[in-house]
């Protein structure tokens, strides 16, 4: 069983078309492609009935963390995939993930099976578990990535996202990439992620191409967009019997 633990921060842009023209130049200057330099991204979060974890998160505490499943292609039932644990403190991101077969993943999420093989970040997704109650897949999110790193320094990697997509239901990861976008064509969500202080280059180009970071998070902005979504449904149904009845 393969474990990773990672502490860094992690800084978002929301950039143009015309600003990822602008820095790309700047970013294959200084970085190589990642170990994994493309790749489609497909992640089940879980959460309770009422939305609990990220309708904390959304609130922006000091203290957040999310439950989720993780794997760079559409799975089957011998995939390798991540289960993992991503906690935000104070501005500092914490990820433990453990991987495992895709069928294990969802018997031990899902249906109360043991991990596999037990060790001490699954023995915290069964506190997780424990704590909160009945977690169960919430919400399906994918996008199309392409990752760098630095060139002298392999701490500080740099992705581009888009095709973000979310749905909330036919959640298992088996079933495909497809659902909602969360994003208008040719917008990409930038992610810097560095264990120290951003590079001079790095925070010079920005300057340069008038990138500014922001918030952006793919889970909350589905959640936020379905509550939304689901709102003015019922509105519509509302009116809609109010017309009947009159």
């Amino acid at each position: 069983m393969i474990t990773d633990i990672f502490e860094r921060q992690e800084k978002k842009y929301m950039l143009s078309s015309g600003q990822y023209a602008s820095l790309l130049p700047y970013i294959k200057a200084h970085c190589v492609p990642d170990e994994y330099p493309e790749s489609d991204v497909c992640s089940i979060y879980y959460d309770t009935d009422d939305m609990r974890l990220i309708r904390a998160s959304i609130d922006k505490p000091a203290y957040k963390e999310k439950l989720r499943i993780r794997a760079y292609e559409i799975p089957g039932p011998e995939t390798m995939v991540f289960v993992e644990i991503k906690k935000k403190v104070c501005g500092m991101v914490y990820k433990r993930r453990v991987m495992m077969k895709y069928s294990d993943a969802v018997g031990y999420l899902e249906y109360g099976l043991a991990a596999p093989k037990p060790c001490q970040i699954t023995r915290e997704i069964d506190y997780l578990k424990k704590f909160y109650g009945n977690l169960k897949p919430a919400m399906f999110v994918s996008y199309h990535r392409l990752s760098f790193v630095d060139r002298n320094d392999n701490r500080l990697r740099v992705t581009f996202d888009d095709k973000i997509l979310c749905r909330e239901t036919d959640l298992s990861l088996d079933k495909g990439i497809w659902g909602k976008p969360l994003t208008d064509d040719g917008v990409k969500l930038m992610e810097i992620k560095t264990v120290e202080c951003m590079p001079p280059w790095l925070s010079a180009a920005l300057d340069k191409c008038c990138i500014y970071p922001g918030s952006f998070s793919k889970y909350g902005t589905a959640y936020t967009d379905t509550l939304s979504e689901n709102t003015k449904e019922k509105e519509k149904v509302k009116i809609k019997g109010e017309i009947h009845c009159a």
